[in-house]
C-alpha cells in the first residue's frame, strides 16, 4: 500500500471542511483539537468544551507574552485561551447543552469505526484509563453530526476500519463520517447500508483503501475528489 505522506495535517483539513458558521461544535481531545487551526476564512464557530467552557480561543501565545492562564483548560488539561463573550460554567450545565441536542457537530478521535457506525474510542482491554470522558454523552448526542479522525491502520498496519469493532465501544452505529489520512468514508449509521468512499488521499488508489480496510464499501462516482494536501 502507498504512503501519501499527507499525515494528520490531511486530516485535520478535511475536518475542518465540516464547519459551517453558526456552528456549536465540540473537539475531541488529541488530535481533533488541531482542526481549529484550519477553520476556513469567513466562517465563524462556537467551540465547546465538556468541563465548561464555550467560546474557545487558540493556545496561549507564550512568546509574544501572553500569559497562560491555568484556570482555563479543555478538556485534554491543556491550557486554552477564551474569545472575547466567552462563557464558563459547570459541567452539569455542559451535559446539559450536549444531551440537550445543542452541540451541531462533534469531531473526536478513534481506535475502531465499523462499517456501520459504531465507533470504540475510548478504552484498550489491560492499559490504564483516566476515564471515558465525555465521548458516550456526545455521539449519543441527538441532532449532532458525528466525525471520526484517525489513522488508516494501526501501527503495525492492522485495519481500524471492519465489519465490527473487536474493543468495547462508545456508541453504537453513531458514526456519519470517517476522515482517515488516506480516504473519507461517509457512513450511513440510519439506513445500514454501510460506508461510501467519498474522497481519496493523492496517490493513494481504491485498491489501495480495500488492501488496509477490514469491510467492504461502496465507491462514490468517478472521478473521485482529492483530499485536500495543501502545506
Amino acid at each position: 500500500v502507498k504512503n501519501s505522506g499527507g499525515g494528520r495535517p490531511r486530516i485535520m483539513r478535511g475536518a475542518a471542511k465540516e464547519f459551517k458558521t453558526g456552528m456549536y461544535v465540540n473537539l475531541g481531545i488529541g488530535m481533533p483539537t488541531m482542526a481549529s487551526n484550519y477553520i476556513p476564512p469567513g466562517i465563524s464557530i462556537e467551540l465547546q468544551a465538556e468541563n465548561g467552557l464555550m467560546g474557545i480561543g487558540p493556545y496561549p501565545d507564550v512568546e509574544s507574552g501572553q500569559i497562560a492562564d491555568p484556570d482555563y483548560i479543555n478538556a485534554g488539561k491543556e491550557t486554552i485561551t477564551a474569545l472575547p463573550g466567552a462563557s464558563a460554567f459547570s459541567s452539569s450545565d455542559s451535559f446539559s447543552m450536549i444531551r440537550g441536542g445543542h452541540i451541531h457537530l462533534t469531531i473526536l478521535g478513534g481506535l475502531q469505526c465499523s462499517a456501520t457506525g459504531d465507533l470504540a474510542n475510548w478504552i484498550i482491554p489491560g492499559k490504564l484509563v483516566k476515564g471515558m470522558g465525555g465521548a458516550m454523552d456526545l455521539v449519543g448526542a441527538p441532532n449532532s453530526r458525528v466525525v471520526v479522525t484517525m489513522d488508516h491502520t494501526s501501527k503495525d498496519g492492522s485495519p481500524k476500519i471492519m465489519n465490527q469493532c473487536s474493543l468495547p465501544l462508545t456508541g453504537h452505529k453513531v458514526v456519519d463520517r470517517i476522515i482517515t489520512d488516506k480516504c473519507v468514508f461517509d457512513c450511513d449509521k440510519v439506513g445500514g447500508t454501510g460506508l461510501t468512499l467519498i474522497e481519496i488521499a493523492p496517490g493513494i488508489t481504491v485498491d489501495d483503501i480495500r488492501a488496509s480496510t477490514a469491510c467492504d464499501f461502496k465507491v462514490a462516482p468517478e472521478p473521485l475528489p482529492l483530499m485536500d494536501d495543501d502545506n
